[in-house]
């Protein structure tokens, strides 16, 4: 597996420079591709069954031929071979822009440009932004054939968005730059990592780092419905020096500038792989005191100018083609447990997943909601100076 790029990084970072693919020129969103051969519309369809069934939805969305993604690097949980098996499988082009954006910056994407040709198809945000998302009404619902497999607690009710991967934050390191490895966020504190220790990205405005402020949170004597203690261990961290505010990505952890990167487990996992051809021995644990597990949501653009393609890009994703390839990429699908019961999980991919133990336990949208707000204003105080 290739390294994964940092999707969640803000858009001035060193990475922000990477060319997007070209989207198509600004106009009204086209409406004459995106009916069945009998009339029905995509853009309103809640499931396949809408459109007539599954052959009616390939036809249509091969109709438009096109899908806009946003925020989708290719080395990310393996969404590279997502990417070619679509395209090959349905002969409809993938044009991601900006594939280094955070999910902000999707959702930004989705407002400013509506009722644009250019307004992105399909959304892959973090948990808490494809929660905001949905309350601003951004949002179509649409129920994948897979749905009713979905853990309850990983999807909305009105399947506005459900969750696609996940896994949990988690700590790697550049064991030959660190004499001893850090394991969990009491030992990140040691005066030894001074400068060391870093994030992926701004958590006010990324799915990662904010899974790593709630994971602090955790180790620290917070919960779910506080995460305030998770803003203190950083301030801690900044005052006592560890803390670097070089956001990670792989060319960072390469020129040894953030040797210790808080980042999801899938990643860092992803990073193993690859730094080995590079001389790189880094290692990957999952701080048994701050366990903290998150998933990504799929979400459907209301105002999708490629309605049949995005919902046919959401069937795709959660076919078991699709799902075994996230796992291929160490990222836990959200269908694994079903797929396993069903046999259909891939076994030596789930295998090499970093162990963790116990069941993941997720925040609800209430306490999601309030850790954004207390991070949106605390995080600025944390680690400035």
């Amino acid at each position: 597996m290739t390294v994964s790029l940092p999707r969640t990084t803000v858009l001035s970072g060193g990475l922000a420079v990477v060319a997007a693919l070209a989207l198509s020129a600004c106009g009204a969103a086209p409406d004459n591709a995106s009916t069945t051969s009998d009339g029905k519309s995509a853009a309103t369809a809640t499931s396949a069954a809408d459109v007539g069934g599954m052959d009616a939805l390939v036809a249509a969305a091969k109709k438009e031929g096109t899908l806009h993604a946003i925020a989708l690097p290719r080395d990310w949980a393996n969404y590279g071979a997502l990417i070619d098996g679509f395209q090959k499988k349905y002969g409809i082009k993938i044009e991601v822009e900006n594939p280094d954006g955070s999910s902000q910056d999707e959702i930004n994407a989705v407002t400013t440009r509506k009722g644009q040709d250019r307004a992105p198809d399909v959304l892959d945000l973090g948990s808490s932004f494809a929660l905001s998302a949905a309350q601003q009404g951004l949002l179509a619902p649409y129920k994948v054939a897979s749905f009713a497999d979905l853990p309850a607690a990983q999807k909305d009710p009105q399947a506005r968005w459900y969750n696609d991967y996940g896994g949990y934050v988690s700590i790697g390191c550049d064991a030959k730059r660190v004499k001893t490895c850090p394991t969990t966020f009491a030992d990140l504190l040691k005066p030894q990592y001074k400068g060391q220790v870093a994030l992926n990205g701004n958590p006010t405005k990324s799915g990662s780092a904010f899974g790593g402020v709630y994971a602090a949170a955790l180790a620290n004597g917070g919960s779910f419905d506080d995460v305030q203690p998770g803003l203190d261990f950083f301030a801690k961290l900044k005052k006592n020096g560890n803390y670097t505010p070089v956001e990670s990505t792989p060319a960072t952890v390469e020129k040894g500038e953030t040797p210790i990167s808080i980042d999801w487990d899938y990643l860092n996992a992803g990073y193993a792989d690859e730094f080995k051809s590079k001389g790189l021995d880094w290692k990957v644990a999952v701080p048994s005191d701050g366990e903290y597990a998150q998933y990504y949501s799929q979400a459907i653009n209301k105002d999708a100018p490629h309605p049949a393609a995005a919902r046919l890009w959401q069937e795709y994703l959660y076919s078991t083609e699709g799902q075994n390839l996230w796992l291929k990429g160490y990222a836990r699908p959200a269908l694994m447990t079903a797929m396993d019961k069903a046999g259909t999980l891939d076994k030596a991919a789930a295998a090499k997943l970093p162990a963790v133990t116990g069941t993941p336990s997720f925040p609800s949208e209430a306490q999601q909601n309030k850790a954004k707000t207390v991070i949106a204003q605390g995080w600025g105080r944390a680690v400035s100076g």
